[in-house]
């Protein structure tokens, strides 16, 4: 980090949490507190709060950093703008800032250059000097999720979290945080604990609740979840954030093969068609209807609209993530035209950039869309060769476990089908194993045995799936 601004005690204020500000206004301080408590409680509109706080307050740096950080959140295209221009402002006021806001201000040009890992690298920095800034620990956190740094989730909260009590302002959110990433990191029963506690100092924690959820979805509790997030349901708010906990809801209906109930919620809840939208409740309506396809589900013209919202980000390569779910539309939609332009804008990126999300995009996010074709084209084979040497790889996509586990169900269902009924009941027991309680797992155990000849042990999984049913 650059040498610190030096400021006498009487120039410096201090945020809620005891963290430096260079600009004076208390005015402008609360004001991003503010913002910050909207991007952490999923209530309200985080950058308009913040775009109201610089209107009175213009030359308040951390405003703009604020800006700037919060957007690198969206991983869409059409927000780099707003991103980029957040930064020049930060840029024209630089040399008021103090350490911390240097920081801020070189990792959020790290990513606008393309290096998202050297802006956590950035974030980090700041967390290590001052680790009562919430907002780096947000950004650090949220940041490691989205490029599936799956150890950084937990560990980044670890450096610091000794250091927060019930006494610093945001430690219900640090809970959440580190609940998710002891989840990630399949620590279930210490990651329950610090959700639950965390919920318990401010039940209208979506973040908490969606660690909890995490942690039912892991551990096979599909009965328990739908009762949870049913409880809850009233805290969620309305955000986007809210649909990715009906996603959640969805799964664990699905999980129980209850179709009806995974559509009703489709419709009610993540189904687009004549909103806005925006690409995070688009992702979740996207892998849900791909499960539901490869458990036979008819969807009907579900597909259609959500094509329509996905064609126009078809040759955005900037977050492999968002390019697989594009492409389940483009594919189970028959978009050939889309499909094509997707696939040629990642292959000439992939030759040609440097950034983080090339890696990204190599490694699983053009094998998986690939794969998907394949599938689509009912080339079981060739879908089955190109995601059996990615299956252990996955995290490089982003994204948890639970939304990467589309690769593996895809897998698995694509084995099914190439009639390699060896591998599939290696495949599946896999599953089993980890989630014994999955009824899915049961019939795909069952469907391998009988296509090895091995029906007393087919009819053994078909009652195991039966009786998880009826329990």
């Amino acid at each position: 980090m650059a040498v610190p601004n030096p400021k006498s005690p009487s120039e410096v204020r201090h945020d809620v949490r005891g963290v430096p500000v260079s600009y004076m206004s208390a005015d402008a301080i609360d004001g991003l507190e503010r913002a910050i408590e909207i991007t952490l409680a999923f209530r309200g509109d985080a950058i308009a709060e913040i775009d109201a706080v610089l209107a009175d307050h213009p030359d308040f740096i951390m405003g703009w950093l604020f800006k700037a950080g919060w957007l690198t959140q969206s991983m869409e295209t059409r927000i780099y703008g707003d991103m980029v221009a957040a930064l020049g402002e930060a840029e024209k006021r630089i040399s008021r800032a103090n350490d911390r806001e240097r920081g801020h201000f070189e990792a959020a040009q790290a990513w606008v250059h393309g290096d998202f890992f050297g802006a956590v690298q950035k974030w980090e920095a700041v967390l290590t000097a001052y680790p009562m800034d919430l907002f780096a620990l947000e950004l650090v956190h949220y940041t490691d999720v989205l490029l599936g740094d799956v150890v950084g989730q937990r560990d980044v909260v670890a450096r610091v979290f000794n250091l927060w009590d019930e006494s610093v302002p945001g430690y219900e959110f640090v809970l959440g945080f580190y609940a998710f990433g002891l989840e990630e990191n399949r620590d279930f029963a210490l990651a329950e604990e610090m959700a639950r506690q965390a919920l318990a100092i401010r039940p209208d924690n979506p973040y908490s609740v969606h660690a909890v959820s995490h942690v039912m979805e892991m551990r096979g509790r599909q009965v328990g979840g739908i009762r949870f997030m049913a409880d809850n349901v009233d805290r969620w708010g309305t955000s986007n954030f809210a649909n990715h906990l009906w996603w959640h809801t969805s799964l664990f209906h699905l999980d129980l093969e209850d179709y009806d109930k995974v559509l009703e919620i489709f419709d009610a809840h993540l189904d687009s068609a004549g909103k806005a939208g925006d690409r995070y409740e688009e992702l979740d309506a996207a892998a849900l209807l791909w499960r539901l396809n490869l458990v036979g589900q008819d969807v009907g013209n579900r597909w259609s609209h959500l094509a329509d919202k996905w064609e126009p980000s078809a040759t955005d390569t900037l977050y492999a993530f968002n390019d697989v779910h594009a492409m389940m539309t483009y594919v189970a939609d028959d978009r050939r035209d889309a499909q094509k332009a997707l696939l040629t804008a990642n292959e000439r990126y992939v030759e040609n950039a440097s950034d983080a999300n090339v890696a990204m995009s190599r490694e699983i996010g053009l094998p998986f869309c690939l794969a998907m074709q394949d599938f689509k084209a009912e080339r079981y084979e060739a879908c089955v060769d190109r995601l059996l040497p990615v299956r252990y790889r996955t995290h490089r996509l982003g994204g948890s476990f639970a939304q990467r586990d589309i690769i593996g169900w895809t897998l698995l269902e694509a084995a099914l089908r190439a009639r390699r009924f060896d591998l599939a009941l290696g495949l599946a027991h896999e599953r089993a194993a980890l989630k014994p309680t999955s009824v899915q797992n049961w019939r795909a155990v069952a469907r391998a045995f009988q296509g090895l000849g091995n029906k007393t042990k087919a009819d053994q999984a078909t009652a195991r799936a039966q009786s998880l049913i009826a329990a």
